[in-house]
């Protein structure tokens, strides 16, 4: 896929709610967190903040950027471990999928 600006994006770029890696992972694409931040360390800042509301509450109250770059952030860790996420990981990439989507259908954009 090719990038997709938050503002161009619609519910149908994104996978269903029970989509494999396999067809996840090419939307974590559509947005390049490094370029967007500038940098790795900034980008990887915003992930980890992402992991850790995840991890306290599971609730990711994250604009529609933090949250594609935590999306983007998880399909680069997952090609350095050179595998597919772990079940817990799937859990996590899939509340950042299912909280893009209630962006994308709310017109809340940025």
């Amino acid at each position: 896929m090719d990038k997709i600006p938050n503002s161009q994006l619609i519910e149908t770029d994104i996978p269903t709610q029970n989509a494999s890696w396999k067809k996840i992972e090419p939307f974590a694409l559509t947005f390049n967190g490094y370029k967007h931040w500038g940098s790795f360390k900034k980008c990887r800042e915003v992930a980890r903040e992402g992991v850790k509301l995840y991890r306290e509450n599971k609730d990711l109250t994250l604009s529609l950027t933090d949250l594609r770059t935590c999306l983007f952030f998880e399909s680069r860790r997952w090609k350095h471990y050179e595998k597919s996420p772990s079940k817990k990981g799937m859990e996590y990439v899939r509340t950042l999928v299912e909280a893009i989507r209630l962006h994308v259908t709310a017109k809340d954009l940025d």
